[in-house]
């Protein structure tokens, strides 16, 4: 299997332009595609595209919507194979890993597909002879701007919940990774969505978010990414008085307790650490453990994490890809380098493995100073850090301590101390006794810096709605 070549779709049409600039195989380090750039006529296109297809689209009765968005959902499965080859190549994920993400986007489509059918109103009560009534309708056409690390699973959030409404999109998908967004949208594409209800752009994001953000026919944004690039494009969107979807950063603590398995836990761990190379929002990367199991989570961590094999993304023995580019690679290393300086120890890991792509092995580092840079920074790749603590209350405090609030974990059999972090921690998403922080049925999202808006669940489809109240006295 090869590397699909690269277009864009508006208005049903696929085309192609000037390249912007090269897609790299961070495995080893070789150009994959030239990927064209859209220019300010595409993007007058896909908006106009995009009001088309509204008008088409959220007039389609919801069973026949969720006909549709099934169809596309197999035809994922039915492409599998040659999507997760692809993700392989340019996200630098291993097989299995992209193969989930196929399976992970299917299972997402499924869901929204259904919930799109459950949009109710209220009938209101009040006096005889006037009724109160409050409906829901698609908000319009939405711009979505969406990441590298998941380039399938995590736009398809984006479409599914907005078609799923009776909304028109479009997608902006990551430059770095363009295959995944290319396959979602052809198969939403081929499953018989109508013309502009779906369209794909690439480009330099600045210009595509100052020029779609502010345009009178978008109605919403919705944004997966960084901190920074979230709170530019959420006051970009405050001037424009549009309403946003933002699921940003984070810098997730878990708490094992002194009743934990520490060596179960350990590794276990060093699975979740390990995915996507610790290139996720979601990954737990400070863990705050009991000092009385300690060590012993401690060298299981480790010991796991030297045992699991890092290297590039199609080798069958790789257990763990590569780093998305060089300057996540640079950023990994400083963070060891900060953490060393300051006394903490390296237990695992810490050197770049060879010199060929941007393979750097799972890296575990021992009684981490709370003044380290990792600590208080998202290191977004193969990073864990280990921080003794005695106390519930010095645990919430420690992984409260950060502006961020998205995902959180803990290790407990305990009743007490389990319901004392549920309502203590300050997270959108937190997981007690395992590592999974997603499923399409439960709501997903952060607070604080990491954003507002929720993503799955039945509250995923509210944001692409607006609220009409209608009163109605009879004559």
């Amino acid at each position: 299997m090869g590397y699909p070549e690269l277009k864009f779709l508006i208005g049903g049409r696929w085309r192609t332009a000037a390249p912007g600039e090269q897609v790299i195989n961070p495995s080893d380090g070789s150009v994959l595609a030239p990927l064209p750039h859209a220019g300010k006529a595409d993007l007058d296109d896909a908006i106009a595209a995009a009001e088309r297809g509204l008008a088409a689209w959220r007039d389609v009765a919801p069973a026949e919507r969720e006909a549709i968005l099934l169809r596309a959902a197999a035809l994922l499965g039915e492409r599998k194979e040659a999507i997760a080859h692809a993700i392989a190549l340019d996200q630098g994920k291993t097989l299995a890993e992209a193969r989930g993400e196929v399976e992970t986007a299917q299972a997402r489509i499924v869901w929204d597909a259904a919930e799109g059918r459950r949009l109710y109103g209220r009938i209101i009560p009040s006096a005889a002879g006037l009724r109160k009534m409050s409906l829901r309708y698609p908000i319009g056409v939405v711009a979505a701007f969406t990441p590298w690390n998941y380039p399938l699973a995590s736009p398809t959030r984006k479409v599914a919940g907005a078609l799923a409404a009776g909304c028109s999109i479009i997608l902006k998908g990551a430059e770095e990774t363009p295959s995944g967004p290319m396959a979602l949208i052809a198969a939403f594409h081929d499953a018989g969505v109508p013309d502009g209800a779906v369209n794909l752009v690439f480009g330099k994001p600045a210009d595509i978010s100052e020029y779609l953000i502010p345009h009178p026919s978008v109605r919403l944004v919705t944004f997966t990414g960084s901190v920074p690039v979230g709170k530019h494009l959420a006051a970009l969107c405050g001037a424009h008085m549009k309403p946003a979807i933002m699921e940003l950063g984070g810098n997730s603590p878990v708490v094992v307790w002194e009743d934990a398995d520490a060596e179960a836990v350990g590794a276990l761990a060093a699975k979740a650490k390990a995915r996507n190379a610790g290139q996720v929002c979601v990954s737990p990367t400070r863990f705050f453990v009991h000092a009385r199991v300690y060590d012993r989570f401690a060298d299981s961590f480790a010991a796991a994490a030297r045992a699991l094999r890092a290297g590039p993304a199609l080798a069958p023995d790789s257990e763990m890809g590569p780093l998305i580019n060089q300057r996540r690679l640079d950023a990994i290393e400083a963070y060891v380098g900060d953490a060393s300086r300051r006394g903490a120890r390296v237990a695992s890991g810490g050197q770049r493995q060879g010199n060929d792509g941007y393979v750097y092995p799972l890296t575990v580092i021992a009684d981490v100073p709370a003044d380290a840079r990792a600590m208080s920074e998202e290191p977004f790749g193969p990073l864990a850090l280990l921080h003794r603590i005695s106390t519930v209350d010095e645990a919430i405090a420690r992984a409260n301590a950060l502006p961020f609030g998205l995902a959180a974990y803990a290790f407990t059999d305990s009743a007490r101390v389990s319901q004392r972090l549920i309502d203590g921690l300050d997270c959108g998403s937190l997981s007690i006794n395992h590592f999974t922080s997603s499923f399409p049925e439960v709501p997903f999202g952060g607070i604080k810096d990491s954003g507002y808006g929720r993503e799955g669940g039945a509250e995923g489809l509210d944001g692409y709605t607006f609220v009409k109240g209608v009163t109605q006295l009879a004559s």
